[in-house]
């Protein structure tokens, strides 16, 4: 956790996209080989032995390492997108987000009840679009669900991991 090399390669953005916010830009780690390589590594260690089957990207950065991931892995990709995105029929959740309400989705017949699935995005702040990826993906009724994220905000007033029961394990590369 909090790898020396992936703190020194990450991007942070004052006042975007509002002010007073400090953005936590990935794609710096994404452009450098030897980050991603970091990433890879660390997130095989932690899931190699979970016996994961699915691996669930969520719009957009949480794509890259999922499927990173997933090669490693010997597991499959789903995308869990915005919608109107995906091709075929899907599955919706609703959330509330601080200016209204959002929407994602994944393929209807993406996941199965033998599944084991880890969930996997970019930053964990306030845990909203990532509590109805697990709330989405509950409704296929796998196995089991882990969550991962490359960056845990830790804070009170963010507090994202208040959104999950005490019992979903959630890991992360780095908290800030």
């Amino acid at each position: 956790m909090n790898n020396k090399t992936l703190l020194e390669n990450l991007r942070t953005i004052p006042d975007y996209p509002q002010k007073g916010i400090l953005f936590r830009d990935v794609t710096t780690l994404f452009k450098n080989p030897d980050c991603l390589r970091i990433m890879e590594d660390e997130l095989y260690e932690m899931y190699k032995d979970k016996g994961i089957t699915k691996i669930v990207g969520i719009e957009s950065r949480g794509f890259v390492m999922s499927s990173a991931l997933a090669i490693k892995l010997n597991a499959g990709v789903v995308l869990c997108r915005k919608p109107g995105k995906l091709p075929a029929e899907t599955v919706q959740e609703s959330y509330s987000k601080e200016y209204g309400i959002d929407t994602i989705e994944i393929h209807s017949d993406s996941i199965t009840s033998s599944d084991v699935v880890l969930l996997h995005d970019d930053l964990l702040a306030t845990g909203g679009t990532m509590r109805a990826a697990y709330n989405l993906v509950n409704k296929f009724h796998p196995k089991k669900i882990y969550v991962n994220f490359l960056i845990e905000l830790v804070s009170e007033q963010l507090n994202g991991r208040a959104k999950f029961d005490k019992d979903t394990e959630i890991t992360t590369l780095m908290c800030l």
